[in-house]
């Protein structure tokens, strides 16, 4: 039997197992003791001790069952587990810990497999580690010099490494790695195979977002970035109910599309991912529609929508599936399951938004997604001041516009996947049925073999506009469609290459990142005044960092990595040197500014630029939930001046993350990673020129692997039904 003494480590374990619940302590004196020692043919586990009369003394037998464990030196008492309780025996009292269902998930098995050890071991750590970044621990095992083997289980129990250390006159040192789920990291010390000491709290393992390379313009971007957006968030209660999301730099109000578009940079660090969509689900119409922006009381501004807008249905279901993917709740993701299906309902059959000839969402000609259609300013119907035209009259001017398609294509398949998580089958493949036709309908009309034709007119006659070619007209959701798993690799390559044409060919204009190339001339788009008038404002061929970050994105995507990292460079220099971002720019460079108000911390541009930073530089994509299943495509091997990088990813909201750490030899990549995933995809990245290897390794056994040859760069690809391990790779 265990000696029954406390020991001492760094801070002193309290637990008792909290998740296991309903600790009652139970007197020994209960009732008399019998002389006979129980026992279980079905278990070699004895009682013995203070256990045994505990046993004797409170009908064991139902209330126990048979001891699972043997007597074990956990967390600074002595334990023993039973079928239905656990016996806690400290200052010579025995207390008794009823188990609830699900328990023994919370505790490593090696805890049931082995018998005691004679001798006893301590550990001690630092409170706190990050994942892949060596601490030490301490083994102090009085009056005994000789192997012990140190193995560390994470939050779910699961094994995450074992260490093999000689103790000399009862002390050891072994540098471990804490990897697997986040939260208290459990830990067993074993001297030949017999349990010497264990703890469920050794250390907790944390995680952030950051990135280092050794470069300043990727190491200091996110921490940039973050800056802009925590000044573009309103918190404020509507009818009762508080609601949290981020703003337009150029308008203080919550609009759906400003916040669903910045949740590629703020799901790294905000734990709010729901009112804000819940205050949209309450505004819904009866006829699925939404409103653009929600109401701001204290100003006396309602929730209204503008009424040329095509877009808000399919930025619901989007906005929804993101704060699920985040959170992981699917409790609330049920909630807006009704909701999201009368909204894409309603894109797909109302008259204002669909055209049952063509059978796609139609809109007014505004310039790509925005609010302001063709012609001269007009009066607010309700309040009589001139304003931009976002009124539809008899002056409308209909046609299909490709971004509300592909992102309403987006949604569907969003949707899809949802139901089938929920088990409904057959209402996901009729969804990517509709998603599948919408976009052979699209290619077919819109399509250009280089991109997506701004605007297709509907209506007869049709509206010649003067002063500009349209057929060579790109607009930003060219880009936003880069990412929203609708198109052919081909046509993904074919709009990158258009917009690194014009790039080449850009002139004076600093970057490519048009709003629309070429522009509309002067007084096309009547602004009331306002900024977007002339050629080169606004959206009429303003340059916009929002496009240029999601250009980035599907460049690291589609074989263009270079371009990539060539956008996050400028967008970085140009961030560095002002300390300001916008949402759009003149073609000189200087900041466009909607009025007085407008905001230098840009959180639409600079998020898109983030998620091409960690997505696709990076190479960390979430292919499920809360990162339970996930691509992870480094792609540093595409410069230079990185040879090394450290990348942690992690969700605020939840304890989704990945970690891993790259590094590039003369001869060699290793990459060595960790999360709580299920499946990885591995995806590395060759040097360029490199095009074959001699052998892959994971965690020193040989894999099966492809290579693919994405427009010229090539991967070495595989999946991991894991979520951590080294890969070695040996070049050729």
């Amino acid at each position: 039997m265990l000696h029954s003494r406390f020991f001492h480590t760094r801070r002193m374990v309290q637990l008792g197992i909290v998740v296991l619940l309903c600790i009652s302590a139970i007197s020994c004196q209960s009732e008399p003791e019998s002389n006979t020692v129980p026992t279980f043919p079905d278990t070699e586990y004895i009682l013995e001790g203070e256990f045994l009369t505990f046993w004797q003394r409170n009908d064991g037998e139902q209330a126990l069952g048979p001891p699972i464990s043997a007597p074990l030196w956990l967390d600074g008492n002595e334990v023993q587990f039973f079928t239905n309780a656990r016996l806690n025996l400290a200052s010579n009292r025995v207390v008794k810990t009823d188990l609830t269902d699900g328990w023994q998930t919370t505790l490593p098995t090696d805890l049931f497999g082995h018998q005691v050890a004679t001798q006893q071991v301590t550990m001690e750590a630092p409170d706190q580690a990050e994942p892949l970044v060596p601490i030490s621990v301490t083994l102090a095992t009085p009056e005994y010099s000789g192997p012990v083997e140190l193995r560390l289980y994470d939050s779910r129990a699961e094994m995450t490494g074992s260490w093999q250390v000689e103790a000399q006159d009862g002390l050891a040192e072994v540098m471990v790695e804490g990897r697997g789920a986040l939260g208290p990291q459990q830990a067993i010390a074993f001297i030949d195979d017999q349990i010497a000491g264990a703890t469920t709290a050794l250390f907790e393992l944390n995680a952030q977002t950051l990135i280092e390379t050794g470069q300043p313009r990727f190491d200091t971007f996110y921490s940039k970035v973050k800056a802009f957006m925590e000044q573009n968030t309103m918190t404020y209660d509507i009818n009762g109910e508080q609601v949290h999301g981020y703003r337009s730099p150029d308008s203080a109000l919550l609009w759906l599309r400003d916040h669903a578009y910045q949740a590629r940079g703020f799901r790294y660090f905000e734990q709010d991912m729901t009112s804000l969509i819940d205050g949209f689900r309450r505004e819904q119409r009866p006829d699925g529609s939404f409103p653009d922006y929600l109401a701001r009381p204290e100003i006396g501004i309602p929730a209204e929508r503008m009424e040329v807008e095509a877009d808000v249905e399919y930025l619901f279901v989007q906005a929804v599936y993101e704060a699920w993917q985040i959170s992981g709740d699917d409790a609330w993701l049920e909630s807006n399951l009704d909701a999201m299906r009368k909204g894409l309902m309603y894109s797909m059959s109302d008259p204002l938004r669909w055209d049952e000839d063509v059978q796609l969402v139609k809109r007014p000609f505004t310039i790509d997604t925005w609010d302001f259609e063709y012609g001269p300013a007009t009066r607010n119907p309700n309040t009589g001041r001139l304003a931009p035209r976002h009124w539809i009259d008899d002056d409308t001017i209909w046609g299909i516009f490709h971004g509300d398609n592909t992102g309403l294509a987006f949604a569907l398949e969003l949707l899809a996947r949802i139901e089938t998580h929920f088990g409904n089958e057959a209402a996901a493949e009729r969804w990517r049925t509709e998603a599948d036709g919408i976009m052979d309908r699209l290619n077919d009309l819109s399509w250009n073999g280089d991109f997506f034709l701004h605007h297709v007119q509907i209506q007869q006659p049709i509206f010649d506009v003067p002063g500009v070619d349209e057929s060579r007209q790109l607009s930003l959701s060219n880009t936003y469609a880069l990412n929203r798993e609708v198109l052919e690799p081909e046509q993904s390559r074919a709009i990158i290459e258009e917009y690194f044409r014009r790039f080449e060919d850009r002139g004076d204009t600093f970057a490519e990142w048009y709003g629309i190339d070429p522009p509309f001339p002067s007084g096309s788009y009547g602004m009331a005044g306002r900024p977007g008038e002339e050629p080169g404002e606004y959206l009429n061929g303003g340059i916009m960092p929002l496009v240029g970050g999601e250009l980035a994105r599907g460049a690291f995507q589609h074989g263009a990595e270079n371009y990539g990292f060539n956008i996050l460079w400028r967008y970085f220099f140009l961030i560095d040197t002002t300390g300001e971002s916008y949402l759009w720019y003149y073609p000189a460079g200087n900041p466009g500014k909607s009025g007085p108000d407008t905001l230098p911390t840009d959180g639409w541009g600079s998020s898109a630029m983030l998620g091409a930073l960690i997505e696709g530089a990076a190479g960390i994509e979430d292919r499920g939930v809360v990162y339970n299943d996930v691509r992870l495509s480094p792609r540093w091997s595409s410069l230079d001046d990185v040879t090394d990088a450290r990348v942690v990813a992690r969700y605020a909201a939840s304890d989704g993350y990945v970690a891993y750490q790259w590094q590039r030899g003369e001869r060699t990549l290793s990459l060595d990673f960790t999360s709580p995933a299920e499946r990885i995809q591995v995806r590395l990245m060759l040097p360029p020129g490199q095009k074959e290897v001699t052998e892959v390794m994971l965690d020193g056994q040989p894999q099966t692997y492809e290579l693919e040859d994405v427009f010229g760069s090539w991967y070495i690809i595989f999946e991991v039904e894991q979520g951590s391990g080294t890969v070695e790779v040996a070049l050729s």
